[in-house]
């Protein structure tokens, strides 16, 4: 069955591509999900194929004020770091791929509906759609590399990656992980602020 919601993109295991995006793009080469453990020290975040088959895996650090993540395919081989700047309104982490090659991901302000992070070291964007929880991977040629759904109201933080150059995959998989734990922390300083400002009288 298709999922054709033209806003919310998210698909589960075993359902076809959202029709958008095969309209728009063509069918993926690749999918991949991603489940993260609840009730863990560490944030653990599983990423499978469109089987169930474990592809990747990634593990904070359990106290870590630079939110230090290694990122494992499915043998346990190192796959990427990545981490945090801290006190910084860029939102800015960095990704250091096993060969070597890395890059930045920063984001000065998140708009109400759209926001476009620059990924400084590839020359690609990911360009977010906030309300409908949709983000699409562009390179340095404007061609798509991976669109990006995330389910609504998961507390697994469940999200699906159609991959279109999938000789990128390892930096994609890194990206939707560092774009995970951007969304999650600026859900938390959100729900801080909104803590703060009613218990205020």
């Amino acid at each position: 069955m298709a999922v054709d919601s033209k806003y919310h993109r998210y698909r589960e295991q075993g359902e076809d591509a959202n029709v958008n995006n095969v309209a728009e793009f063509g069918d993926p080469v690749r999918s991949l999900f991603t489940s993260t453990k609840v009730f863990t020290i560490h944030h653990h975040i599983d990423i499978t194929d469109e089987e169930g088959n474990l592809a990747y895996q990634a593990e904070s650090k359990p106290v870590s004020l630079h939110d230090k993540t290694d990122i494992f395919d499915a043998n346990g081989g190192f796959v990427a770091h990545m981490e945090r700047k801290f006190l910084t309104i860029h939102e800015r982490h960095y990704v250091t791929m096993a060969d070597g090659t890395s890059f930045e991901l920063s984001n000065e302000l998140w708009h109400l509906i759209k926001d476009i992070t620059n990924i400084e070291g590839l020359g690609w964007q990911l360009r977010g759609n906030i309300l409908g929880l949709n983000f699409g991977l562009y390179d340095e040629n404007g061609d798509v590399v991976a669109v990006i759904g995330q389910k609504m109201f998961s507390i697994h933080d469940k999200y699906c990656i159609d991959i279109y150059q999938p000789e990128h995959e390892a930096v994609v998989v890194a990206i939707l992980v560092t774009l995970q734990h951007m969304i999650r922390d600026r859900s938390a300083a959100s729900g801080a602020a909104s803590g703060g400002g009613s218990s205020g009288e």
